[in-house]
């Protein structure tokens, strides 16, 4: 199962304060243990939202909000894609990540990735062969 593991911000990160070399060689080291375990699929930190952009639909209307957004605790400031064996498995992999935010209490969210089978009968042969077009096109980027 695929798995994103979402670093929630922090008013620091928010403010765009840079993490020590300290947390990068942690950070670096933990990524080196995913990559050889062979679950690390993608991973990055996000800039402050205040270089981001937010984007509401309403109806056949796109609202256009500028960052930076107001609920720290509630934005992403990086991220992982994983592919693990279990929910289980990703849990004990995030136990044993450094505190993404050292200054305050971190918080780290594991949400399972939609798979094609998680879609039913609406997903039909012709959606997945052009989900699978997507994909490849993507691939060979």
């Amino acid at each position: 199962m695929r798995v994103m593991v979402m670093i929630k911000a922090s008013q620091d990160s928010e403010a765009g304060v840079m993490p020590s070399e300290q947390l990068l060689t942690e950070m670096g080291q933990y990524n080196e243990e995913l990559a050889k375990a062979g679950i690390l699929l993608a991973g990055e930190g996000l800039h402050p939202s205040s270089r981001g952009a937010r984007v509401r639909f309403s109806g056949g209307q796109r609202i256009v909000t500028d960052g930076p957004f107001p609920e720290t605790k509630e934005l992403i400031a990086g991220f992982w894609l994983w592919q693990v064996g279990s929910m289980e498995e990703a849990i004990e992999w995030v136990k044993r990540c450094p505190n993404p935010m050292p200054e305050t209490e971190g918080e780290v969210e594991i949400r399972p990735v939609f798979e094609a089978e998680d879609f039913g009968a609406e997903f039909t042969p012709e959606l997945r062969e052009a989900e699978e077009r997507v994909r490849a096109q993507v691939a060979a980027r």
